[in-house]
């Protein structure tokens, strides 16, 4: 198997640590920028929401913050946005190179996609369900827990798993700025050196991380559904 291996894929073979060492470099950033991504986008998604004109916590001012915030960020390509971030993300952070230094922004340009996601999911939910919730005299807390997040969790899932996906992606394009991981794995040896073994290999190592994370959202989705 090795000399097949070494017939069949002799650059991958050649730079094979390198090679490993970019995929978990990819798993550190998707699963570290992911939980930030979350967290953030569920909160600031679910502020959204509830702050919009008629709904439970009503706010124009927290609203259209929210709102303007996620649109300007939303409209800046990620390697633009990367690339201007550079200088907050070395203060922060104390680099802008590598995996470290590429989580603050991946969730920068992350978040405000799962936070409009979010509000999609959240602004679904049947407006009886909240108003009997309200007639009961439950408080917005335990509408926002009780309502708004139990019936919506089937369509949190889908929208966590189209956003890791998405994030999967930004992992890749954050390579082409020194953000580490198969991105700049790909950029070095599969574009500049024009190994199209290290491309192939890598495009399918992203197509099998991309089938498990839709995998696991699709056991998630079916499991929650009513």
């Amino acid at each position: 198997m090795p000399e097949i291996l070494r017939t069949w894929l002799p650059h991958l073979m050649e730079y094979s640590e390198e090679f490993w060492r970019s995929i978990e470099e990819t798993l550190q950033m998707l699963l570290l920028s992911g939980l930030f991504s979350f967290a953030a986008g569920l909160i600031l998604g679910i502020a959204l929401v509830v702050t919009r004109e008629g709904n439970i916590l009503e706010n124009k001012v927290i609203h259209q913050i929210i709102d303007k915030a996620v649109n300007l960020f939303r409209s800046i390509p990620f390697v633009i946005l990367i690339t201007a971030l550079i200088p907050l993300t070395k203060l922060i952070v104390g680099t802008f190179i590598g995996v470290k230094g590429a989580i603050f922004p991946l969730v920068v340009g992350c978040t405000p996609f799962f936070i409009r996601q979010v509000d999609m999911a959240l602004t679904d939910i049947d407006h009886g369900l909240i108003e009997a919730a309200q007639s009961m005299g439950i408080s917005p807390l335990g509408i926002i827990f009780r309502v708004y997040l139990k019936e919506s969790i089937p369509a949190l899932a889908r929208s966590t798993t189209i956003t890791a996906i998405s994030l999967l992606g930004l992992t890749a394009m954050g390579g082409a700025v020194g953000g580490g991981g198969l991105g700049s794995f790909v950029i070095r040896y599969g574009h500049n050196r024009f190994y199209q073994d290290i491309t192939y290999v890598s495009v399918i190592v992203i197509l099998v991380l991309v089938s498990i994370i839709q995998f696991i959202g699709n056991v998630i989705i079916k499991k929650t559904s009513h």
